[in-house]
């Protein structure tokens, strides 16, 4: 079950992926609305999602420096540098792969609770991280069609 769950992820976070080799580094800038977020401020939370499931969801030992999840966070126009945002979304692809491997068999059947989605099993709260990855990929792939 393990080594699906692992494709599952692997093949849900292509809609992030395949999008990272047509963005410029002046694409972290952009926003469709002056209220909404950038490309840059969304791969940053992509990442840092992405390693906080892999703490506090499935347990790997890790520190995660949260800047873009709370209530009164904001898109500052800080995350600018392609370079920095790109290895962190490496960092954290590799964290959740690392957390997937560490289960095996019945462990995704056991419960986990979050504030943010209450109690659910291991194996539910993967497809929650992957719908979250592509749910921003999808973003992402808005604003560079439609903004300026």
């Amino acid at each position: 079950m393990t080594t699906q769950l692992l494709q599952m992820f692997k093949m849900g976070r292509t809609r992030l992926t395949n999008q990272l080799l047509n963005i410029q580094e002046a694409d972290l800038t952009k926003k469709l609305h002056p209220n909404s977020n950038s490309i840059g401020f969304l791969l940053q939370h992509i990442a840092e999602v992405e390693l906080l499931f892999s703490k506090n969801v499935f347990g790997l030992d890790i520190k995660v420096n949260m800047q873009t999840v709370g209530k009164t966070i904001h898109d500052t126009g800080k995350f600018t540098n392609l370079e920095s945002e790109l290895k962190l979304l490496t960092q954290s692809a590799e964290a959740l792969e690392k957390a997937i491997l560490r289960h095996q068999g019945d462990e995704w059947s056991s419960n986990v609770t979050t504030a943010e989605f209450g109690t659910v099993t291991k194996a539910e709260a993967l497809s929650r991280i992957i719908s979250h990855t592509a749910y921003h990929a999808g973003q992402i792939g808005l604003i560079l069609k439609y903004a300026n």
